[in-house]
């Protein structure tokens, strides 16, 4: 499942960080995995967000609050309220794997997970063209989305 990322001093910061692929297995193969959408809300009703089984949990909490983009404060209370516990395996996906990386190492701090992050996010990185959606990522893997 990736490897496991390090700080500076060499302790793990997070789980590791995963293929939207690989974060979408496994939830698959976990009953107890989650998936933790951290971008903001008008990004969740504008652009779309995975789609999971009826069987599969998909929490939204925002990592930064639209519009400011401050961070949120309350991000491990919001995922704490939300039942994401210690030995609990959480993956988190953001647009294009930075602030899910960032979430990881925090919820990670704050003993929750194992913390992983999808790498590739939803949408990716900026292709040739100047679009998301289609280099890497969610929605680039061909994995269930909807849109609002």
């Amino acid at each position: 499942m990736g490897g496991e990322a390090k700080t500076a001093t060499g302790d793990a910061a997070y789980a590791g960080d995963v293929t939207a692929r690989q974060a979408f297995e496994a939830l698959q193969r976990n009953p107890d995995a989650v998936l933790v959408d951290v971008r903001t809300a008008a990004e969740w009703s504008f652009v779309g967000v995975p789609r999971l089984s009826a069987q599969r949990q998909l929490l939204f909490v925002e990592w930064q609050v639209y519009p400011t983009m401050q961070a949120n404060a309350r991000f491990v209370a919001e995922l704490e309220q939300k039942e994401v516990t210690p030995g609990r395996q959480v993956y988190f996906l953001c647009r294009s794997g930075a602030r899910s990386k960032a979430a990881a190492i925090a919820a990670t701090a704050a003993g929750l997970g194992p913390a992983f992050n999808v790498a590739g996010g939803f949408e990716g990185p900026i292709d040739g063209e100047g679009h998301r959606g289609k280099a890497d990522g969610w929605k680039a893997a061909g994995l269930p989305w909807r849109q609002e």
